[in-house]
């Protein structure tokens, strides 16, 4: 959970490594459109100023750099939602393998924090880049030696409409505080019937709030509130078939619950599962994420 929407509006491109983007070298991610758009970027939908808590000097970078918390979002009523730092900075557990076992070919990841999937994907030899709003966590990503882009997600991106599945982990579903203009988003930068693989929170809930984050051992909040959505399976496949999404799987691992979805944007034959294929499309053998 490492991205609120929002974008800097900063006309750079904001990358950490070497070329990361530049080195996802398949045509299928390259197409005829430049991988990178910097004079675009102040245009991007939904750019909200809000990513100042994530970027810079902050208790998420701190976090981050240490590799633990404690760290929380908190609402504006004082509620708590803890940060699963020490996880997210480990790498990647049983449940995380279980889900990039059923990824399909190039995989997008949003919200990537510190990188765990990324370069677990990366040593498969898959194609994968990660994109967050956090300096630190791309900066994390890389040196674990996966790509990482320093991009929300509703700014332009690298193989739009050519990446074969999107991951939502970590509560990322709420990035922006609006599940169905996420949905939306994803939708384009997924190839014809891509594949989504969202983690969903644990509760039945369907709720929007604005946030901060906090360090509750000295109280230090950073930045002003920011919009953030919590959505549990039942809500947002409804949301998902609302929207031109097929439910492909659910299920629950390690108390963990996710959903598998395809994108209805299908004008190629797609598997009507989201079980690992037979033979994974591998792209490029470049480690990303």
């Amino acid at each position: 959970m490492s991205e609120p929407v929002g974008g800097s509006g900063a006309g750079a491109d904001r990358s950490v490594g070497n070329g990361p983007v530049e080195r996802l070298s398949s045509d299928r991610l390259s197409g005829d459109r430049p991988a990178v758009v910097p004079g675009r970027l102040a245009e991007a939908p939904f750019a909200l100023a809000g990513q100042a808590p994530w970027a810079g000097s902050d208790p998420y970078a701190a976090a981050l750099r240490a590799g633990r918390g404690p760290l929380f979002l908190r609402r504006t009523d004082g509620w708590l939602l803890p940060l699963e730092v020490e996880r997210w900075c480990a790498g990647a557990d049983t449940v995380d393998l279980e889900v990039l076992d059923r990824c399909e070919g190039a995989v997008l990841d949003v919200g990537c924090g510190p990188g765990r999937l990324v370069a677990e994907l990366a040593a498969r030899g898959r194609t994968v880049l990660g994109i967050d709003v956090s300096e630190a966590a791309v900066a994390r990503t890389v040196r674990s030696g996966g790509q990482s882009l320093r991009r929300s997600v509703f700014e332009p991106l690298p193989g739009e409409g050519r990446w074969d599945t999107v991951l939502l982990m970590d509560g990322n579903v709420g990035i922006g505080g609006d599940p169905r203009a996420l949905l939306d988003r994803v939708a384009a930068l997924l190839a014809p019937g891509g594949l989504l693989i969202a983690e969903t929170a644990r509760v039945d809930v369907d709720e929007r709030a604005h946030v901060q984050l906090v360090d509750v051992t000295d109280g230090h909040a950073s930045g002003s509130p920011f919009p953030w959505a919590r959505i549990g399976t039942r809500a947002l496949l409804d949301r998902a078939a609302a929207g031109g999404w097929r439910t492909v799987a659910q299920w629950t691992s390690g108390e963990r619950p996710f959903v598998a979805l395809r994108s209805d944007r299908s004008d190629r034959s797609a598997s009507s599962s989201a079980e690992p294929p037979n033979s994974t499309a591998v792209i490029s053998s470049q480690r990303a994420r």
